[in-house]
């Protein structure tokens, strides 16, 4: 079971401090020093390559937690903040797979081809929505350590 904890946390480790670091540090930097082509251009990088590792936390996440569940003889064994926990973590995949099927595809395209008005428009979207994922993620972080301490 503690492996299964240790995967579960390194991967919520991965997904919602790899947001932190975007949203807080990334991006003021890199609206302090590039011009918006090339800003475009470098989100899109950091989004192509930072989304392939969000996939592979979310199944982590996934497959951890409901084994980790089913570990403890279901849902209905469970203390209450574990269901918090999964609700707030579905809600966030929820919100990652539009992020990446419904912005993302249409940033990467109109930033191929060098539509910067509306790539820009879609990034405020995205900015905006990770914003949102991360205080969810932080939200989910707190449940788990006050539920585990709270019993």
């Amino acid at each position: 079971m503690t492996f299964f904890r240790l995967l579960h946390l390194l991967a919520v480790l991965v997904w919602v401090g790899g947001m932190f670091f975007a949203y807080v540090v990334l991006r003021p930097a890199a609206v302090d020093i590039l011009q918006p082509p090339e800003r475009l251009r470098l989100w899109d990088n950091v989004f192509h390559r930072f989304f392939k590792w969000v996939w592979g936390a979310i199944g982590t996440i996934l497959a951890t937690g409901l084994y980790m569940i089913y570990q403890y003889g279901g849902m209905a064994h469970v203390a209450s903040y574990i269901h918090v926990m999964l609700l707030l973590g579905l809600v966030m995949m929820g919100i990652y797979i539009y992020v990446f099927f419904g912005c993302y595809v249409k940033f990467n395209l109109h930033v191929t081809k060098e539509s910067w008005k509306e790539a820009g428009a879609i990034l405020g979207k995205i900015r905006k929505l990770i914003g949102l994922n991360l205080a969810l993620g932080l939200v989910t972080v707190c449940v788990a350590v006050l539920g585990k301490l709270w019993g």
